[in-house]
């Protein structure tokens, strides 16, 4: 005789023992990329904070926006954007700059400075991600790439759900 599967947000024991695995690697994972901070090789190592380089990415991505804009997408306050914006204004990687078609309102842009800053960063994260999955397949990478891919969508979902704010407000959820 089969047993039903336990409703949806409970875990059988069966389980239970997987689930204890996975929180912990989950744990020691956001310790290792804390204390690395995921930060790439060479001389660009650890030189781009967490939150200024989702920030950049995100600009260069979606291209300019203003500040309720930004923080909406990565859900986030927009004071927090507004605090995490200024220092990257004041170092020229991101400039303010009126909207097209209302003058009074700001618009955050990516500056060629900060375009450049971008790619030397990203591509010094690439070099690290290839060093660390060196013996892994291409479909081992992709793999581990859809599914961390979905379990931060799951994440980013149940905090929408439960309209809770991000557990770090530096961590934007996409």
């Amino acid at each position: 005789m089969t047993t039903a599967p336990p409703p949806s947000g409970q875990e059988g024991p069966a389980d239970s023992g997987l689930l204890e695995a996975l929180q912990h690697q989950v744990a020691v994972f956001a310790r290792r990329a804390e204390q690395t901070r995921l930060g790439g090789v060479g001389q660009v190592r650890n030189s781009m904070d967490r939150a200024a380089y989702l920030l950049l990415n995100r600009l260069d991505r979606e291209g300019p926006m203003g500040v309720k804009a930004l923080a909406a997408g990565m859900g986030i306050d927009s004071s927090t954007v507004t605090r995490q914006v200024a220092p990257l204004v004041d170092t020229g990687l991101v400039k303010r700059t009126s909207h097209p078609e209302d003058g009074r309102a700001v618009v955050l842009q990516l500056s060629p400075r900060g375009k450049a800053r971008l790619d030397e960063v990203r591509s010094s994260r690439r070099q690290l991600m290839a060093l660390v999955t060196e013996g892994w397949t291409e479909e081992e990478r992709e793999i581990f790439c859809t599914l961390l891919t979905r379990f931060n969508g799951s994440l980013s979902a149940r905090q929408a759900a439960a309209h809770l704010p991000p557990a770090d407000p530096e961590a934007p959820t996409s």
